[in-house]
């Protein structure tokens, strides 16, 4: 899968999206301008040491992710979508893009991705869910639907067995 994150201002949230996507073999597309130095201490220390196993990928801005990704089915995670993220089909390959924290996706890309905008539901008096939670939710989901191909599914006592 591929997580995308357009704008993303706080390093704690990236960091935890860095290591959920490392934990799940995701590539991580971050998309320019951010709200943090890569080099940021919040941003390593949530993302603790699995950056040596992502693959993550930066954007000037979304028409250079578009041109970089031509042809790529993307999904468009947002509080604004009628359609639920568990009713769509997400293949292996595809974008589950997500904006920032503080605006989400800007209306002019939603209304292009009317029919793959998503989102999670929620009570009607909030605003929205936490970034790094809103993202697993969703890849979790995605990968659900893969069967987790190529995901450990049992896990291992280390002092005892099952």
């Amino acid at each position: 899968m591929n997580i995308v994150l357009l704008e993303p201002e706080i390093p704690q949230n990236a960091g935890n999206i860095a290591r959920s996507c490392a934990a799940t073999h995701s590539v991580l597309h971050f998309i320019k301008p951010l709200g943090f130095s890569t080099e940021d201490k919040y941003l390593k220390r949530a993302g603790l040491d699995y950056w040596k196993l992502l693959d993550i990928r930066y954007y000037d801005n979304f028409n250079d992710f578009l041109q970089k990704n031509s042809g790529a089915k993307i999904f468009m995670a947002t509080t604004k979508s009628k359609k639920l993220y568990t009713d769509v089909t997400y293949d292996e390959n595809d974008y589950i893009m997500f904006g920032k924290e503080s605006a989400g996706i800007p209306e002019e890309i939603l209304l292009q991705y009317q029919q793959t905008a998503v989102r999670i539901p929620m009570f009607e008096q909030a605003r929205s869910l936490n970034l790094s939670n809103a993202v697993a939710v969703v890849l979790y989901e995605a990968l659900r639907q893969q069967n987790f191909k190529g995901l450990l599914k049992e896990g291992q006592l280390h002092r005892h067995t099952w």
